[in-house]
């Protein structure tokens, strides 16, 4: 990459399941009036089923692969400018990392365990939660092992635990102008 060609604008959103990364994405999208790329949906139009199909039949290599490939589709030069909202284990591959990082501006949204329960309990769709264990211990042990690599990637943590989607976007857009304007 040139050093003439600007960086992205991009907003990214990455973080646990249950965060708000699709609820807040589709806020900033309203907003902003970006398109909203939604990594999950994208991957499930593609592959032409759910998320847990994926899994099942394919595994989540696989499924990780196609989070690649999609992150480097988004990323490409002359992709627009878009909002987007992340798979939360996406963090997991270093090289996602790094690719997540050149996107744009970055924001990890975090809640409190309790939060993540509450948002996820009824939910069919967590490949990653449809096992015969507590989900609570699987929460926590996914979340410690994440953690480091949301924290590496993300240039903005916030609670989502205790703010609505408006709150959340509009603190977004604030850090985000702030980011953007002092670029070098």
């Amino acid at each position: 990459m040139s050093s003439s060609v600007a960086p992205p604008e991009n907003i990214v959103l990455i973080g646990f399941m249950g965060c708000g990364k699709s609820t807040v994405g589709r806020e900033l999208h309203q907003r902003l009036g970006f398109p909203l790329a939604d990594m999950d949906q994208i991957i499930e139009q593609r592959a032409g089923k759910p998320i847990t199909s994926i899994f099942a039949d394919e595994g989540e290599q696989a499924f990780r692969d196609m989070e690649t490939a999609l992150l480097k589709e988004l990323g490409e030069p002359d992709a627009p400018r878009r909002i987007i909202s992340t798979g939360g284990g996406v963090v997991v591959r270093e090289d996602n990392r790094g690719l997540i990082r050149n996107l744009g501006y970055v924001v990890w949204l975090d809640a409190p365990i309790k939060v993540i329960l509450e948002r996820t309990r009824k939910n069919r769709t967590r490949p990653l939660l449809l096992t015969d264990e507590d989900p609570e211990v699987i929460i926590r042990n996914m979340m410690e092992a994440r953690r480091p690599f949301y924290q590496e990637t993300a240039h903005l943590k916030l609670d989502t635990g205790g703010l609505d989607s408006g709150e959340l976007a509009t603190g977004i857009l604030e850090c985000a102008r702030y980011h953007f304007s002092n670029r070098p």
